[in-house]
């Protein structure tokens, strides 16, 4: 218990702990929430902290700790000699001695208060502790450097622009992993770097970091099914026995896998080539590639785009035998942003879909870049072209030859063509390139799209099912970044063998959401692995008549 003595000729409280001045009730009563800052000098303590937060110095809970002390000390004290005058200007008399039990009610719910503010900003400290400590920094604090930067390090003790140059160094020599969508991650280091295919490691500099990360450098980082395919690299600090460098590189390296759902054409590109070509193109073709999960039809098959990526020959990561291989920068992972799609604003020069395509024209050297007509308009000596995606086990076009004698009827040159992969994909891209309108049903055969000219229309023909989400993520949101004019033609109940399937009232056809709920198992087994389509030729002809509309009749259209 605190006994507080009130000494009227001496104007002053006396507390078994505190001997404080006793101010003028009228004067100095609104005064006392003033005290404290005259008292502890709160600014000078706040200063101190920031600059100690500045510095993650461990001393910050101790000294904010007391600063709040002090705070709530002096605030109670302020409080208590406010309810003494009050009581002495009521009774006009005061005890010699009496107890601290006296207060009135309010004080446990300042107490509380107080507490409770306590805890917070304590808990707060703690947390502001363990943020500067484990989380600001996964990606290491710089304390030394190489042999070099420690030259300069000496130097720079006489010489201040030296010491710029270090921190300069620092800040291009810390490794990074980020999260540049919520499908990829990217790790990048700087400096001496090695990397050793083997153990599916990179070596980064021990003085810059003793963190470690993980990753698996395919663009699709939370498809389990994906992943199982491929192999986790380690980004860490070499060692004390730092492996040596049995081959020196003077570019950057990029390292990807090449597993996953590979294999897939659409894969192919959303998943690797569009990334790849995100990350790498800025390089102008001085980079380096490692390959992990390495297939080498993969590598051969588009080794043309490969080529006009990278200046060098491809690195099998897993067949590389006991190299350690030494860069002064590695970047671990694909930048990946949609689906068959690139964001220009978070692009390096500002790189879009048109840039990819034009990329994919050098290499497999396309003629044509618009979709126009030869002469000004035309005619019997170049009709404009349909290129149908035919396909075969799923998804198949019943009255594939009606739909070709209907469309010859209109005025088309038609083609037909089931790409699959084993496909020739250069003489393949140059017969879609030809083409002035391409129809097919989703799948990834559709994915040729991006060989297609500026200004081709693209119907995709849409399975029953409420599978329009699914055209739409996949194919129709690229389509205008790829400067193609778009059309959806939806199949409908009696356009498809479903029909032959499952009674009128089944929830194949009233219901398809409730098919949806079960899962991609389900979804896929009845809408996409167990239908095939017959169109109607009459509502196919008017989808015809209208691309013919949509597409440009002159050289000046099509600019």
């Amino acid at each position: 218990m605190i006994i507080v003595e009130f000494d009227k000729t001496h104007s002053t409280i006396a507390r078994s702990d505190l001997l404080l001045p006793m101010p003028e009730v009228k004067e100095r009563e609104r005064e006392d929430w003033r005290l404290l800052p005259r008292a502890a000098g709160w600014r000078t303590q706040l200063g101190k902290i920031k600059r100690l937060r500045d510095d993650k110095d461990e001393s910050l809970c101790v000294d904010l700790g007391t600063l709040l002390s002090a705070t709530l000390a002096c605030r109670y004290q302020s409080w208590r000699k406010g309810r003494l005058m009050q009581k002495l200007k009521r009774e006009q008399y005061v005890s010699t001695w009496f107890s601290a039990r006296s207060y009135p009610r309010p004080e446990p719910k300042r107490v509380g208060n107080g507490l409770i503010i306590t805890s917070m900003v304590l808990s707060l400290c703690i947390l502001s502790l363990i943020r500067t400590r484990y989380i600001s920094s996964p990606f290491g604090k710089s304390q030394d450097l190489s042999d070099r930067s420690r030259r300069l390090v000496s130097r720079g003790e006489e010489d201040e622009g030296n010491r710029v140059l270090l921190e300069e160094l620092r800040e291009a020599k810390r490794p990074i992993c980020v999260e540049t969508s919520r499908r990829s991650d990217v790790c990048e280091a700087s400096g001496d770097v090695r990397v050793q295919g083997s153990s599916q490691t990179v070596f980064v500099d021990r003085d810059l970091t003793s963190q470690e990360w993980k990753i698996k450098p395919y663009a699709r980082k939370h498809d389990k099914g994906a992943l199982a395919n491929v192999k986790e690299w380690t980004i860490k600090a070499v060692p004390d026995e730092a492996p040596q460098c049995t081959d020196n590189h003077s570019v950057p390296a990029v390292v990807f896998s090449v597993g996953g759902y590979t294999g897939n054409l659409f894969h192919d590109f959303t998943d690797v080539l569009v990334p790849l070509f995100l990350t790498t193109r800025h390089f102008r073709g001085e980079v380096q590639f490692v390959v992990t999960d390495a297939k080498a039809w993969w590598l051969i098959k588009f080794s043309q785009v490969l080529r006009q990526l990278s200046n060098y020959e491809i690195i099998d990561a897993d067949a590389d035998g006991d190299a350690v291989r030494c860069f002064p920068r590695v970047v671990a992972g694909l930048t990946f942003h949609k689906e068959l799609g690139i964001d220009p604003a978070k692009s390096p020069n500002g790189y879009a879909m048109a840039d990819f395509k034009e990329m994919l024209r050098e290499a497999y050297g396309l003629e044509r870049a618009a979709a126009e007509p030869a002469g000004d308009k035309w005619d019997v000596r170049r009709k404009p072209r349909l290129l149908i995606i035919s396909r075969k086990g799923s998804r198949v076009f019943l009255n594939e030859r009606g739909m070709s004698d209907m469309a010859m009827s209109l005025g088309f040159d038609v083609r037909v063509a089931d790409p699959d992969v084993t496909t020739d994909i250069g003489k393949f891209a140059r017969l879609v390139n030809s083409a002035d309108v391409l129809i097919g049903v989703h799948g990834s055969g559709l994915t040729n799209v991006v060989f297609l000219p500026r200004g081709a229309v693209f119907i995709q023909v849409v399975p029953m099912g409420n599978l329009g989400w699914l055209a739409r993520d996949t194919f129709e949101n690229p389509s205008p970044e790829m400067e193609l004019k778009y059309s959806a033609y939806r199949i409908q109940a009696d356009e498809s063998t479903l029909s032959d399937q499952y009674p009128k009232d089944h929830p194949v056809f009233t219901d398809p959401q409730s098919i949806h709920k079960k899962g991609w198992g389900e979804l896929s087994r009845i809408y996409l692995n167990n239908q095939n389509l017959k169109p109607h030729l009459g509502r196919l002809r008017l989808a015809l008549l209208e691309a013919l509309k949509l597409l440009p009749h002159s050289h000046t259209m099509a600019q």
